[in-house]
């Protein structure tokens, strides 16, 4: 089984078209998922829905925790881009014996644009086939 850690991030940004603004409701990742016609076994869990620009050290130590305390050895992390490389080093310090790959997107999934489909098919196939 894969976990997955959903973040928030513009991977998971919801558009209200009366005001024009982004904005978080709800991870659309089993969407996605179900749209890809994925098959592989996955157990989603949110930590929380922020943009990680907004992410705090105490966000990011639960991230890293999660990880740490996860019974899978394979994870994925939706992440905003902005700071997911700091997330990444937090992680990359803790010397897990697990695959973690981080994600993000550039153009939110509600848009008919968005990496984010993209995206979080490559990160399945790399957290599958990566050591």
């Amino acid at each position: 089984m894969i976990k997955i850690f959903v973040t928030g991030g513009t991977f998971d940004k919801d558009y209200d078209e009366k005001n024009g603004k982004l904005f978080f409701k709800e991870t659309h990742m089993s969407e996605i998922l179900a749209l890809g016609r994925s098959r592989v076994d996955v157990d989603i869990e949110t930590l929380m829905m922020i943009d990680s620009l907004d992410m705090t050290d105490k966000d990011r130590a639960l991230v890293v925790d999660s990880c740490t305390n996860a019974k899978e050895d394979q994870i994925i992390i939706t992440h905003g881009t902005d700071t997911m490389t700091q997330t990444a080093m937090e992680i990359g310090q803790k010397k897990l014996k697990k695959t973690v790959v981080i994600t993000g997107a550039m153009i939110p999934y509600k848009f008919g644009t968005s990496d984010g489909l993209f995206n979080i098919a490559s990160a399945l196939a790399y957290v599958q086939t990566l050591p």
